[in-house]
């Protein structure tokens, strides 16, 4: 039987990602929609989750898409609803209020899935397969796009807990501590705010990795032109590089054996399979450590004020 699904927050990425991968699941009924100013044709619409939660109590999962920094109310209330919580990334906008979520969760026996939308893509399971047994000398990601593009007039971003380049950043994140077989840490931060904004355009970050291999990221959100999602690893095997966010992997330039497809290609499909899971089996799965990479990067950041950001 399907599971009857809620999708609360309807903007861009429920839109493009989200309705799209429950519509090609058989194991999900989406029966319900939460959203203040927008609507799901063909289903019920509604905007409040406690009213959506009386009106329909047999609702067994609320998937949630607004953004961080307003989320928490909305899974507890799910969860104490009894029902299975599926985040967005980033799961939340603190990382104790996402301990607190999976202690709610397991106290009331419901699923939780801290989703990692990138991890999903193409090439990311053969390149952590490639590095398992390699010895890293190098990594560098370069994480650069334009803001004005992928989140046009979403002032949430700039505000307290919206993150910004870390937004876009956090996925490369995820995908750096899928694929290393050793954990890093954090040992060097430097923001740039713009002078109107609380949080960063750029970021640049240093890690420290246990076999002394050099790691850095740069993410800026000033990038005009192509966008560049990349990730090269340099071992004493060859050169991984995955590109397109992690849909593409070459190795020593050669393109590897991967499917096909572009940034985002398929991620959610996977990831509502991975909920039908969890939900199957009554585990959960809140991997936290990307998100400690922000958090330390915001410990340890310098700061760096440019020029004000205007949409």
């Amino acid at each position: 039987m399907s599971i009857k699904t809620a999708l609360v927050g309807i903007g861009k990425i429920a839109r493009d990602q989200h309705i799209p991968a429950l519509a090609a699941n058989v194991d999900f009924d989406l029966v319900a929609a939460v959203s203040r100013n927008a609507q799901i044709d063909g289903i019920a619409n509604y905007t409040t989750l406690p009213e959506m939660l009386a009106d329909q109590p047999d609702i067994e999962l609320v998937s949630l898409c607004m953004p961080p920094a307003v989320r928490f109310d909305y899974a507890a209330t799910a969860i104490a609803a009894g029902c299975h919580v599926m985040l967005e990334k980033p799961p939340g906008a603190t990382l104790s209020e996402c301990y607190e979520l999976a202690r709610l969760a397991k106290a009331k026996g419901v699923s939780l899935f801290a989703t990692w939308h990138s991890r999903c893509a193409a090439a990311v399971p053969e390149a952590k397969a490639w590095l398992a047994d390699k010895h890293l000398r190098d990594l560098t990601i370069t994480w650069k796009e334009d803001v004005r593009r992928w989140h046009p007039g979403q002032d949430w971003i700039w505000q307290v807990g919206g993150l910004g380049v870390f937004d876009p950043g956090i996925n490369a994140l995820s995908i750096l501590t899928e694929i290393l077989p050793q954990a890093i840490h954090l040992t060097k931060s430097d923001l740039w705010y713009p002078a109107n904004r609380q949080t960063p355009i750029a970021a640049l970050l240093e890690f420290a990795h246990p076999d002394g291999a050099t790691i850095c990221a740069d993410f800026d959100w000033r990038q005009q032109g192509d966008q560049i999602w990349t990730i090269r690893a340099e071992t004493d095997a060859g050169v991984l590089t995955l590109l397109d966010g992690g849909a593409k992997m070459l190795v020593d330039g050669i393109p590897w054996n991967v499917a096909k497809g572009g940034p985002l290609g398929g991620e959610y499909t996977l990831l509502y399979a991975q909920m039908a899971n969890l939900a199957a089996t009554g585990t959960s799965d809140v991997d936290l450590s990307p998100m400690i990479h922000v958090v330390d990067a915001f410990a340890l950041g310098t700061r760096h004020e440019v020029d004000a950001f205007f949409d």
